[in-house]
């Protein structure tokens, strides 16, 4: 997986007749997607889909997390400061 931290745009696809979408060939290839992996789906704001691989939801939790341990304490840092 590419170490990355702000979404880009990867390609386009088109929706098919049974709803059905194929990610992009440079995008499997980058991501290491092989036929059959499975991708939890979710959606923000009713405008966004985004993929992820099942077996990856763990890491991706535990980024996040971090992530807003670190806000928090900035956060924290700043209240301090104005007291």
């Amino acid at each position: 997986m590419i170490e990355e931290h702000s979404p880009k745009v990867c390609g386009t696809t088109t929706v098919g007749e049974r709803g059905q979408v194929v990610i992009p060939a440079e995008i499997r290839k980058r991501m290491n997607l092989k036929r059959g992996d499975r991708l939890l789906v979710f959606c923000r704001f009713d405008q966004m889909i985004g993929l992820i691989r099942s077996d990856d939801l763990d890491q991706f939790i535990s980024r996040i997390t971090e992530h807003i341990a670190n806000k928090i304490k900035k956060f924290k840092k700043g209240i301090k400061r104005d007291l």
